[in-house]
This record gives structure tokens, sequence and C-alpha cells, in this order.
């Protein structure tokens, strides 16, 4: 059996993203900022893990964000999220990384966040 299997690489990163998972946690004053990346594109959302609920999303598929590499609409991703995390006066959040490690794609949506004006 070959050791690049897709199926161990996806049981790998999902036992990292549980195990972040057992240890942070979002509520409504400090949501957990979740970042997805898929081969075409990344995702990320505020969501408050008490209630259960996405406050907000933010999307490189649509719109000005779909232009450039993945990591420029990673930066832009995490400004916009930044903006939108304002308008609903959250300032601090909480990181998830979602099991990927903090290199590429996922520093560029944190970084981007970072220069919209929110602090983690």
């Amino acid at each position: 059996m070959s050791r690049k299997n897709n199926n161990n690489s996806a049981l790998k990163r999902m036992r990292i993203r549980m195990s972040i998972r057992k240890k942070i946690n979002g509520t409504s004053e400090r949501p957990r900022l979740s970042v997805y990346k898929s081969n075409k594109s990344v995702y990320c959302q505020l969501i408050d893990d008490l209630t259960g609920n996405t406050l907000a999303y933010s999307q490189s598929k649509s719109g000005d964000f779909a232009k450039g590499t993945r990591t420029e609409q990673a930066d832009l991703i995490g400004q916009d999220i930044a903006q939108k995390a304002k308008s609903l006066n959250v300032e601090t959040i909480v990181f998830d990384r979602g099991g990927y490690p903090y290199h590429g794609v996922v520093k560029a949506v944190a970084e981007g966040a970072r220069k919209g004006g929110l602090k983690f």
C-alpha cells in the first residue's frame, strides 16, 4: 500500500483539526475565524460556537476576490472578513487554521485580517 494515499492525508488533517477544535472555542464577543481552502478557492467565516451560528463569511469565488493568485485572494478575503467583523462590533477573534499549516494561504488570511484591524 502506498504512503501517499489521499485517505491517510485527509484522516491526518481531520485529527489535527479536531485537536485544534478541542482547544479553541468562539463566542459572540470573540468569534472563531475558520479557514478552509480548496484547490481553487479560499473560504473563511466567523462562527459563534455557543449558538452554532455563522456571523459573517467571505469567499474568493466571486467579485473582485477572484483575481490574482490564491495568496493575494486570501489577503483580500482576510481584509473583507475584518471589515464585516467591524460592522458587527467585533474586534478580537480566535483563529482556527482548520488543520492546515500556518503558511501560504492560511497565513495570508490571518495577515489580511490583521491589516483590517482584527486582533488575535
